[in-house]
């Protein structure tokens, strides 16, 4: 797992894989939607580091401000198939199934996989495809953290994970219910 919602020493944010599912990881790249949207997406060099961090991708895409704007747009199609489904959302991640997949390249050392908008866009498709084709039921749940907003698969052996996860949002929970406990 990756870090979460620290500013990197290049100002870069670091974003997070805590979600269990590719799609689900995108749609976490806008933070606390309910009260005070963070965008981790603000720019095109943004998409191209996000679809490297995430493996789906290991050479960063040329991308543009259309680019981007197309794919948040799936993102927030995403995240309401999870939320609050609409017809319109379902056919917007079918387009995007039905694109052109990154493109593999075995190296001598390494396997390069590169692509366009268009093939972050099917990787991203197809993880959604992927958890709809076999919805975790109960176990697909929103994070406890009162202000947080991501969506997350609990794969604990107990069943009992409550938050996105621990660095950003369980350690917070966690220390307010100690001070709270304590009367400090």
């Amino acid at each position: 797992m990756s870090t979460t919602g620290v500013t990197c020493q290049d100002g870069s944010v670091a974003f997070a894989f805590v979600s269990g599912n590719l799609a689900l990881d995108f749609a976490g790249t806008l933070k606390w939607r309910r009260a005070f949207p963070e965008e981790l997406l603000a720019t095109p060099d943004d998409l191209a580091r996000w679809a490297v961090e995430a493996g789906v991708l290991t050479e960063p895409p040329a991308l543009g401000a259309e680019d981007l704007d197309r794919l948040k747009i799936l993102r927030e199609a995403v995240y309401r198939l999870v939320t609050d489904p609409r017809p319109d959302d379902r056919h917007l991640v079918n387009d995007y199934a039905a694109g052109p997949p990154p493109a593999v390249r075995i190296d001598a050392d390494r396997v390069v996989r590169t692509g366009d908008a268009d093939s972050v866009g099917w990787a991203i498709a197809w993880a959604m495809a992927e958890l709809l084709s076999d919805p975790p039921g109960d176990r697909m749940r929103e994070c406890e953290r009162t202000a947080c907003t991501r969506i997350f698969i609990d794969r604990s052996r107990t069943a009992n994970r409550r938050w996105c996860g621990m660095e950003e949002c369980g350690n917070r929970i966690k220390a307010a219910t100690y001070r709270a406990r304590k009367g400090a």
